[in-house]
């Protein structure tokens, strides 16, 4: 046991004690909250799109385009523009787009939209000087599609006003539900375990997917330095494997650890009663724990076959041909995770269940609709038999792995886990 601890504290170690590891830790939320604020900031901060419309109908739909003309996300400003009838049009709407309808002080249109046509046989000319947004082109259709019916229910003598107003006309719906906590009325905090099941599943997820990436590279390059052939000769291979396992373990925790104190904060400052709903979830119906042993329990058995893999591969990119079906086992689950918050008692999702690779994440997610015990009981010993089969079986294939030189077909490495050699 003293070796395995002295194991995964190198391992450990080897990570934070770097420079690099902490920086890139601490800049994640930084690039998440980027990422999430700067579209938005730039948005807010940008001049609104400056916009003419020209009808050349009679049906006025100028005056209707402009007055329910949308953006997305900002309202444009609505340019008035006379063209000259002397000049050609495209030419004078291309001088507009690039240098104003004013002259050099002017400042340019962003798009201008041309209505031409007659009865229900209506056209756009929509010209912008930008190619990939295409919201002011769809707002505009949008307004001149709405004025064309208006026009039409008003020649057939319905009156517009009592008809939207019927439309904005809808019931006030209440949520009920025997599982609601509060006499049956469903409230946010009867839906929250299905958003926290949600993003525990994915937390075991991205756990994986990190701590693999580490084991990966860290037993790749001790193996092409020959490094584990020296910890081959001072340790057991269980101690060498489970205290990699442990140390990655330790590095991944320490990540989440400070992402979630970081989140945590910012929950509680800002919606502290969002915060203690969430603390309730998870400790009112002992959900934790049952989180827990799906966390250890599929962090272990993909760590397992992740180190295993890497035993047996001098390069990344040998790992590559490997580590395919195993990256495709692991997309399975994603897809059906959001199916697991909607439709919980599905057959299809009860079935999946019941397949190990994907219980930790399919049983974490279904955790919101309580499932029944015998499920839980019977997928988390089923779980917790192939963990210790994929362990064990991993466990052979990294002593045969560490020990092996040159390229490993299919074929030798099955020869070679069954040999143990």
């Amino acid at each position: 046991m003293s070796r395995l601890l002295r194991i995964a504290a190198r391992e450990y170690g080897a990570y934070v004690r770097t420079v690099g590891f902490w920086l890139s830790m601490l800049m994640m939320p930084v690039v998440s909250g980027l990422a999430f604020g700067a579209p938005a900031y730039l948005e807010s901060h940008s001049p609104p799109p400056l916009v003419a419309v020209i009808d050349q109908t009679d049906r006025g739909f100028d005056s209707a385009a402009i007055a329910t003309l949308k953006a997305d996300k900002s309202p444009p400003e609505i340019a008035q523009v006379r063209p000259d009838p002397g000049k050609p049009l495209p030419d004078q709407l291309k001088t507009w787009l690039t240098v104003g309808p004013g002259g050099d002080s002017a400042r340019p249109l962003t798009a201008v939209a041309v209505i031409h046509g007659s009865g229900d046989s209506i056209s756009i000319d929509f010209w912008s000087n930008t190619l990939t947004d295409r919201s002011l082109e769809r707002d505009v259709e949008g307004a001149v599609a709405d004025a064309m019916r208006d026009q039409r229910l008003a020649t057939l003598g319905i009156d517009l006003p009592a008809l939207k107003a019927a439309q904005a006309l809808k019931p006030t719906l209440t949520a009920f539900s025997p599982k609601a906590a509060a006499g049956g009325k469903v409230a946010f905090r009867d839906r929250l375990p299905g958003i926290v099941g949600f993003g525990t599943a994915m937390l075991l997820w991205m756990m994986i997917l990190t701590g693999a990436g580490i084991l990966l590279n860290s037993v790749i390059e001790e193996k092409s330095n020959r490094v584990l052939e020296v910890l081959l000769a001072s340790a057991s291979v269980p101690e060498i494997m489970f205290g990699k396992i442990l140390g990655v373990a330790g590095v991944t925790l320490t990540v989440l650890a400070v992402w979630a104190g970081v989140g945590g904060t910012l929950l509680f400052t800002l919606r502290p009663d969002v915060a203690a709903d969430v603390a309730a979830v998870l400790l009112g119906k002992g959900l934790v724990v049952y989180f827990l042993f799906y966390l250890v329990g599929g962090y272990l058995m993909y760590a397992a076959i992740f180190t295993a893999i890497g035993s047996f591969c001098e390069t990344t990119r040998e790992a590559q041909t490997l580590l395919g079906p195993v990256m495709a086992l692991l997309t399975i689950p994603v897809i059906f995770l959001t199916q697991a918050i909607r439709r919980p008692d599905s057959p299809l999702l009860e079935a999946l269940s019941w397949f190990p690779p994907f219980t930790p994440f399919l049983m974490t997610a279904r955790a919101a609709s309580e499932p029944p015990l015998w499920q839980v009981l019977g997928t988390g010993v089923l779980m917790a038999a192939t963990v210790a089969l994929v362990v064990w079986i991993a466990g052979r294939a990294f002593r045969a792995g560490a020990l092996s030189t040159g390229k490993i077909d299919l074929k030798g490495l099955i020869l070679r886990v069954r040999g143990g050699e």
